[in-house]
């Protein structure tokens, strides 16, 4: 006599293995309604499958966050049923709900364009018209085999084949159409609804390998309802608009070109953005006792074999071969092993602890072309990198002093609040189940000592340790994991650094892996994108244009110019022959946040005209008073008074 147990504490009896929708209905025709799928002791299933056990038990509504993942791998399915009825010589291959939304790759002889996209989404609308029931049916291997190669189906017959001998094979009718799938999936093709749209199309080869087969991938996004659909649409378009390679250009900040694929080529704008965020970042370490190193960038195979990363990281790093001493030499991919080697100089002892090792490395990792995007996704960057040495019993202090300083960090950019999540153990990793246990029970309390709340994030923790990972969210709420905290009881010991104890003993010292902004090209990008360009005036690489509007101004200009330099700011002077609205329109497009205009009548009384990015109205002060003024504002904000910041 199963008995199934509800989240508000109840119990529900059966003589019987109910069905979830039975289960459903036996609590409330409401409940039966709304009702998508439901969790059985944590696994998420369609209703129409028997509940056969004793169970903890809860549904999933619309309402419901993870309402989202189903109504997305239900999308897929009905997209895959549409291409088909439209275009019967297509072959479906996989088709998964991912962040936002859902794809699926298709095999035909020409590939799908956007031009498409009306005639495949009006199909789609009349399946999830039809409302047609999911239907899960069991098979056997070589029946589901047979069934698919019989459609001409290679693709599904080659996943069946190589499925592990384990695994139950499902299929799921929709209709008269059927697909390989695991589910679960929702009552019926209507509970799609209609807050869909197709995106784009992109090449994607079969199983992510560039030898084999180029197939056809249609982009989607589904969402709850139209609301949702819209507000994301809305973001889309937003992101567009901040697009940093976009206001890259606009602000002449850096290019990117073929013959450095992944690598940045910084122009002195750009340069200057770069230098402003290193010098805040070093002055913010200084202060906060790390101790700045620089490590060689080419290091000899045998350290990285010895860390675990040649194994781990083999396929994402550059090699070079060194034929007279019959060496092969790895561009670092990360600061980890240098760092120790520094720490394994000499004899250290327990009063060192901690020691913070900070280094703004340059890393090349191999990223495929097809991954790359701007400065945000590239094969060569720097890491604001920090190592802390420490024992055992100061991880929590280091973790309330490295939050703190993160938490400082992030309000100063215009993030003032975060989200944390904990990545435990990985399936592939280093050191023992023991020593992991230490780690995540130690990152854990220290967790409760710095007071940060989490989300766990099961099985994402690095192949050493475990970590807890930093996301931002930025003005038009998209999410960034920018900083991470790594627990690593491993890597010590496999590169063999120790300490003197207090009792005289030697002992491993704990290793936190810690970075805040993660890498300056991606912080950057993120930061463009954040300000759509329009950066606070103690960020902006200029910070100020003084335009004449005659030419009779051109020397009191120079001389403004030059008494803001003296100040600290970073300033151009606009002489050209042209109009005063054009020159605002010039430097409005390169999103200069202060035009410090001038003429005669300015000239002659010694004041200036003060214009702000995207206002109208402008603001006579005299010289002395704008200069104090714009140098207040330009001060960063580590260098401010307490009372001002």
């Amino acid at each position: 006599m199963p008995a199934f147990t509800l989240p508000d504490g109840s119990v529900r009896h059966f003589d019987h293995a109910p069905s979830g929708a039975e289960l459903a209905a036996a609590i409330g025709p409401g409940l039966a309604r709304a009702a998508l799928a439901v969790v059985v002791d944590g696994e998420t299933r369609d209703l129409s499958r028997p509940l056969e056990h004793d169970a903890a038990i809860r549904f999933i509504t619309r309402r419901d966050e993870e309402a989202l993942t189903l109504i997305r791998h239900d999308a897929a399915h009905v997209l895959a049923e549409a291409v088909q009825a439209l275009y019967p010589e297509t072959q479906v291959t996989i088709g998964p709900a991912i962040e936002n939304g859902f794809y699926y790759d298709f095999a035909r002889p020409e590939p799908f364009t956007p031009e498409d996209f009306p005639a495949i989404e009006a199909k789609m609308r009349d399946i999830i018209a039809a409302n047609a029931p999911f239907v899960r049916e069991v098979w056997e291997r070589e029946a589901a085999i047979a069934f698919f190669a019989g459609r001409g189906e290679s693709y599904k017959a080659e996943i069946i084949r190589d499925l592990p001998p384990s695994e139950t094979i499902t299929l799921y009718r929709q209709g008269e159409w059927v697909d390989l799938c695991r589910g679960p999936h929702m009552r019926t093709t209507g509970d799609v609804g209609d807050a869909f749209k197709l995106m784009k199309v992109a090449g994607a080869y079969w199983r992510g390998d560039h030898r084999n087969a180029m197939l056809s991938r249609i982009y989607g996004t589904a969402w709850r309802d139209k609301k949702e659909l819209d507000a994301y649409l809305t973001q889309l378009a937003e992101a567009e608009r901040r697009d940093h390679r976009r206001l890259g250009r606009e602000m002449d900040l850096f290019h990117i070109q073929e013959e450095a694929v992944g690598s940045v080529f910084w122009h002195p704008k750009g340069w200057a953005l770069y230098r402003r965020v290193e010098a805040y970042m070093r002055r913010r370490l200084d202060a906060n006792g790390y101790q700045e190193v620089r490590t060689p960038q080419l290091v000899d195979r045998a350290l990285w074999e010895a860390s675990g990363h040649w194994e781990k990281f083999r396929e994402h790093m550059f090699i070079a071969t060194v034929e007279e001493e019959e060496k092969t030499l790895a561009l670092k991919p990360m600061n980890c092993p240098c760092h120790v080697q520094i720490f394994r100089q000499g004899v250290r002892s327990y009063r060192e602890l901690p020691l913070r090792m900070a280094e703004f490395g340059a890393c090349h990792r191999y990223e495929p072309s097809g991954a790359l995007h701007g400065i945000m996704r590239v094969r060569a960057f720097t890491q604001d990198d920090a190592h802390i040495f420490c024992a055992e019993d100061q991880i929590a202090a280091e973790t309330v002093r490295f939050v703190e300083l993160l938490g400082q960090i992030y309000r100063d950019f215009g993030f003032p609040d975060f989200q944390v999540k904990f990545s435990d153990r990985p399936l592939i990793r280093a050191g023992s189940d023991a020593v992991w246990d230490r780690a995540e029970q130690a990152l854990s309390e220290a967790c409760a000592t710095a007071g940060v709340t989490y989300t766990l994030n099961p099985g994402e923790g690095a192949f050493y340790g475990p970590k807890l990972e930093f996301v931002l969210r930025d003005a038009i709420g998209r999410d960034w994991q920018c900083g991470t905290l790594q627990v690593d009881f491993v890597l010590p010991e496999r590169l063999d650094a120790d300490y003197v104890g207090e009792d005289g003993a030697r002992h491993r010292p704990v290793m936190l892996h810690r970075a805040i902004l993660g890498s300056f090209e991606r912080f950057l990008g993120i930061l463009i994108e954040h300000h759509a360009g329009r950066f606070p005036l103690w960020l902006a690489p200029v910070q100020a244009v003084v335009a004449t509007i005659v030419s009779d101004a051109d020397s009191y200009a120079e001389e403004v110019a030059a008494r803001l330099r003296e100040a600290g700011l970073a300033v151009e002077c606009d002489t050209r022959n042209e109009k005063i609205n054009a020159k605002v329109r010039t430097h409005s497009v390169a999103h200069v946040p202060v035009l410090i205009v001038v003429g005669r009548k300015e000239a002659e009384s010694g004041t200036v005209a003060l214009r702000r990015l995207g206002g109208a109205a402008q603001e006579v002060l005299a010289l002395d008073e704008a200069v104090a003024r714009l140098a207040r504002e330009a001060t960063p904000p580590d260098l401010l008074p307490a009372l001002q910041r």
